[in-house]
């Protein structure tokens, strides 16, 4: 238990970093096509391990059960991964990337990390039947005042179109939304399929899902021509091998080894640390108290939610 934990740990501070990171890449490349280079990345890795164990012809163990993983998924589990690739990898980075790129790396990252726990927990008591206890109804009352705040800072005017942020900060609210649905679909699949081998065909599916995106937004030539950018480059493999293979891996496997809500709970730690990267590398935020004190508010909303 305490090796899944401190896998939590490294996985949060990877991801932290990664919303400042994406911050300043957006200057040079498009935020569909940044997320097109993480994934291409990605895939890429994946089909040099399968080619590394093919032609070793080693560890038989693993061998066989990649092919059980690749045999086993039932009709309807795959369908549950054609559905995490669009919604933990196409449209949510898409559309994370752009958030960030319109408001900065801080709201985004409080909204994903603090409000997709609790968004997880609803789903769990959905479609896990966990169980609605006092501290949860408590809980979510208190989330949904520190939800307001953290989402409006404190001014309603926030979320109408006039607003220059509005469409940054609408598509920060999606984010939460998309990655509570991902939580959920991605634990519907079998415990015994592979972690590694799901997020592999994970990102596969997001990668060709993501290049139509760029190719029908005619954003392929800017694609194509920062390839050979070396920070473009660099950022994608932080982004592709570090925060999807082994950020997602890590997250798959304390989903199937944890409660949903005990899991997500160490996402709460990630916005403040990308804030304190953010101020630390000199990033423009547009972040006020208020949303800093909605995101405390639902942090401890959140603590109530989950204690036993």
């Amino acid at each position: 238990m305490l090796i899944i934990y401190a896998l939590l740990i490294l996985m949060v501070l990877i991801w932290s970093f990664s919303f400042v990171l994406v911050d300043i890449a957006v200057e040079f490349i498009s935020p569909m096509s940044l997320a097109l280079t993480r994934f291409l990345i990605a895939s890429l890795v994946f089909i040099l391990v399968d080619i590394f164990f093919l032609i070793r012809h080693r560890i038989q163990k693993h061998k066989e059960e990649d092919k059980k993983s690749k045999l086993g998924f039932s009709k309807m589990e795959w369908i549950y991964i054609i559905i995490a690739s669009f919604c933990g990898v196409t449209i949510f980075f898409a559309i994370q990337y752009s958030a960030i790129e319109l408001i900065g790396p801080s709201l985004p990252a409080l909204f994903v990390c603090l409000l997709s726990p609790v968004l997880i927990t609803i789903l769990a008591l959905i479609f896990f039947k966990e169980k609605l206890t006092r501290f949860k109804l408590i809980g979510f009352v208190i989330a949904t005042i520190g939800g307001f705040l953290l989402v409006t800072g404190g001014d309603l005017r926030t979320l109408t179109p006039e607003t220059p942020n509005f469409l940054g900060y609408l598509f920060a609210l999606v984010t939460p939304i998309l990655w509570a649905i991902y939580t959920i679909v991605t634990k519907k699949i079998s415990n015994e399929k592979s972690n590694l081998i799901t997020l592999k065909y994970i990102a596969y599916f997001g990668t060709i899902e993501l290049f139509f995106f760029v190719l029908f937004s005619n954003e392929l030539l800017i694609f194509i021509q920062n390839l050979t950018n070396v920070f473009v480059l660099m950022s994608g493999i932080y982004l592709g091998v570090g925060c999807y293979i082994i950020g997602y891996f890590i997250w798959q496997k304390s989903q199937k080894e944890l409660k949903s809500s005990k899991g997500a709970s160490f996402l709460y730690i990630e916005p403040f640390l990308t804030l304190l990267f953010s101020i630390f590398l000199k990033r423009t935020e547009i972040i006020v108290v208020w949303n800093l004190i909605g995101g405390i508010i639902v942090l401890v909303a959140v603590l109530i939610i989950n204690y036993k």
